[in-house]
């Protein structure tokens, strides 16, 4: 086992080398760079009303070419491309993300600032899918093909289908508009700081349902199917004829025999899910709710080429995700010792 993990580590690097690689390739062609959306603000703010795109830095017209230069110096752009990156890759071999342009801040801190509400949404949906979707899943198999099994196939089909952010807008709408039953915006209320252990714990989850409801209801789709599937396969084997052909209950077959060997696949998943709990940053949800969270960074950073933090959350992301994998295909050894990498 310790040759596989060595290999797999040493795949990591060319995987993670080629994302980034691509990626800051990309970055080189894409119009309205820092320096751009700089001059762009500063015109805006001094009423100019210049436009920052283009990849002529046509926001620089009229601007005094060494102040340009300077401005290029500042965001590093005064370097040849392969340079730069050689310099990022530098920085994050020493695990140093680099500072935001626009924010003025570390990516290591924004990172930190942002993981709570994302870390609310990720435990919150992970957690809430998993018990509904495995007892449910369970229940399907044990019950497959009967109504119960045809109506909750259909129900978790349908919930499925519809796009969280939609669901999202429809709970806004109803739920936080016309109801007033729950906010419609944050993770807390503003004077979340005066009320008591109680009432904060109160107001939170006031705030926390819509969101989460909305990015629950698909989720718990596919692992509740995984589940039933898994159960299933296992049911018809024929080591539960044999339980059962000595004198075992079906409950007994079920919780003593089959339940051990279907959770496998499903064990099997619980690193990359709950990590991915921890960075499951959701754009469409977090700016529809006004949740200020790691996918809402994301797009702000696309969208104003904040290209540090870009890189930045995305070397951590990935390598977290390679890391991620690894552990999830060696749970399958822990879990079921019939499994060998030779």
């Amino acid at each position: 086992m310790f040759v596989y993990i060595l290999k797999r580590l040493l795949l990591m690097l060319p995987t993670l080398l080629g994302v980034l690689l691509l990626t800051f390739a990309v970055i080189q062609f894409v119009p309205g760079g820092p320096v751009e959306q700089y001059l762009a603000e500063a015109r805006a703010g001094a009423g100019g009303g210049a436009e920052g795109g283009g990849m002529a830095y046509r926001g620089a017209q009229g601007v005094d070419p060494k102040r340009l230069e300077e401005i290029k110096k500042l965001y590093g752009f005064d370097k040849p491309a392969p340079e730069r990156f050689m310099q990022m890759l530098g920085q994050f071999a020493r695990f140093d993300l680099g500072r935001s342009f626009f924010q003025n801040k570390d990516v290591w801190q924004l990172i930190r600032e942002k993981l709570p509400v994302s870390i609310s949404l990720g435990l919150w949906t992970f957690f809430i899918s998993y018990l509904i979707s495995v007892p449910l899943g369970v229940a399907k198999a044990v019950r497959a093909g009967s109504r119960f099994d045809f109506v909750t196939t259909l129900i978790v089909l349908i919930g499925y289908a519809i796009p969280g952010f939609v669901l999202g807008v429809a709970l806004l709408v109803i739920f936080g508009g016309q109801l007033q039953w729950f906010p419609l915006r944050g993770l807390t209320s503003a004077n979340f700081d005066e009320l008591s252990w109680g009432g904060k714990i109160v107001d939170y989850l006031w705030h926390i349902t819509l969101p989460v409801t909305a990015m629950v209801l698909g989720s718990f789709a596919v692992t509740a199917m995984l589940t039933k599937n898994s159960f299933l396969e296992e049911i018809r084997k024929q080591y539960v004829l044999t339980a059962r052909a000595k004198g075992l209950t079906d409950r007994q077959v079920l919780w003593k025999h089959v339940f051990r060997n279907a959770l496998i696949p499903i064990v099997t998943g619980f690193p990359a899910a709950f990590i991915g709990a921890f960075f499951t940053g959701s754009l469409l949800i977090e700016t529809l709710f006004s949740l200020d969270g790691l996918g809402l960074l994301s797009y702000e950073s696309v969208i104003r080429r904040d290209y540090p933090v870009v890189l930045g959350t995305l070397f951590l992301f990935t390598l977290i995700g390679l890391v991620t994998k690894l552990i999830s295909d060696l749970c399958y050894v822990w879990v079921d010792p019939r499994v060998k990498f030779d």
